[in-house]
């Protein structure tokens, strides 16, 4: 199984980018996906999650300003970061995880987003 995330790069205060991962390699059904970041020093810390229903939950500091989506048919699942702030700068990470039989929990690879001031 290979978590394979994307569009992390360079932005300057106030601006958007969009992130994405892709699955592939297994099966995703009943699981939940996330978008978790780590800053230098820092620990990760979940930012966005959705369940294979479309049920979202945000942390707060990024509530209202960013949007996770998924496409159950694609094994995809996107986060749309707009207003962003210095303070989102780290590397993202996608992760999915299922808590039941057959259970799973993947990390892909991080991607870096970098915001200005």
């Amino acid at each position: 199984v290979q978590l394979q995330a994307s569009g992390g790069g360079l932005v300057q205060a106030g601006g958007s980018l969009r992130l994405s991962c892709a699955a592939s390699g297994g099966s995703f059904t009943g699981d939940v996906w996330g978008w978790y970041r780590q800053a230098p020093g820092k620990q990760r810390e979940l930012v966005a999650k959705i369940t294979s229903g479309g049920t979202a939950d945000y942390a707060d500091h990024v509530e209202g300003r960013f949007t996770i989506s998924r496409d159950n048919a694609k094994n995809t699942v996107h986060l749309q970061m707009n207003s962003l702030k210095p303070e989102d700068t780290a590397v993202y990470f996608c992760n999915a995880r299922r808590s039941f039989p057959p259970m799973y929990n993947y990390w892909g690879q991080g991607t870096q987003v970098t915001v200005s001031s």
